[in-house]
């Protein structure tokens, strides 16, 4: 007896014969830890060698951030600036930072919550991972951090692999001359950078603050609003020194931060392309952008 299936039963049969690789996921994007080492190894060998390393912190930001600021940031923008260079990757964000003095405690690790590591274990886990993308074959290995107190380790770590890496050149055949690129502009752009825009807009110094107020609290809102407690952005609480906030975040927005992430991405943007530029040039030098 000859049996007819409905449309859908016959779809459904049809998608169960089909082979196990049909049924593709969808690319895995800018982000290293979504890939596969296959597909990375096949991006790799279609153009992908720069990697960027970014470097966040755990800390305290007011009562209205958590703490995680600085990793969540850190994470959108750096893939917002590998899909513009379109040959990128960003690998996994580095959380564990310096922040000073454990005990007796200073500064944020006064706040709970709050985690700081020495400077020698910081440079460790930096030149670890640089080393390591050096052995995976990426030619350009980009440096950029979120917050202020570890940049010069990682202008240091820069200079000091690229100083090691240049006396091994030539000295091993077969591995490709992998550079690594400080950007500090990254850095600057996201603080005296975006200060001065809303400067522009008439926003007094004094709100946009240093730490946790008008500029820091836009930029998070900007890279991930649900990391910000917005009904506190108008309580005292959220514009007290004693509460870890210098500035005040009571007209903080997402237009402001997306404002001030599109500086953010567009220098760093501009910074990265001129010193890989710059550093394979034949003589060349990574700049210190």
């Amino acid at each position: 007896m000859v049996r007819f299936f409905p449309p859908i039963a016959l779809l459904l049969a049809a998608v169960a014969t089909l082979p196990v690789s049909a049924a593709a996921a969808p690319p895995a994007g800018v982000r290293l830890e979504d890939s596969t080492w296959t597909e990375l190894r096949d991006a790799m060998r279609s153009g992908t060698t720069t990697v960027i390393l970014p470097v966040g912190g755990t800390e305290q930001n007011g009562p209205h951030m958590a703490l995680g600021k600085h990793n969540f940031r850190v994470a959108a923008f750096a893939e917002r600036i590998a899909s513009q260079l379109g040959n990128a990757v960003v690998a996994p964000v580095i959380a564990y930072v310096p922040e000073g003095r454990i005990s007796p405690p200073t500064g944020h690790m006064r706040y709970p919550g709050t985690i700081s590591v020495a400077d020698d274990a910081f440079r460790g886990i930096v030149t670890g991972a640089a080393r390591s993308f050096r052995e995976n074959g990426f030619r350009d290995i980009v440096l950029i951090g979120d917050s202020g107190d570890y940049q010069p380790i990682l202008r240091e770590a820069a200079e000091q692999l690229n100083r090691e890496w240049a006396r091994e050149q030539g000295k091993e055949r077969g591995r490709a001359d992998a550079r690594v690129h400080y950007i500090g502009s990254y850095y600057d752009a996201s603080t005296a950078g975006v200060a001065q825009l809303l400067k522009q807009r008439g926003f007094a110094a004094a709100d946009i603050g240093t730490h946790a107020g008008l500029a820091d609290t836009s930029l998070l809102l900007a890279a991930d609003a649900s990391r910000v407690r917005t009904q506190l952005l108008r309580t005292p609480q959220a514009s007290s020194a004693e509460m870890g906030v210098h500035g005040n975040p009571a007209q903080a927005s997402a237009a402001l931060g997306e404002a001030g992430a599109n500086l953010v991405v567009e220098r760093a943007v501009t910074a990265i392309r001129e010193s890989i530029a710059q550093a394979h040039r034949p003589g060349g030098e990574a700049r210190r952008p």
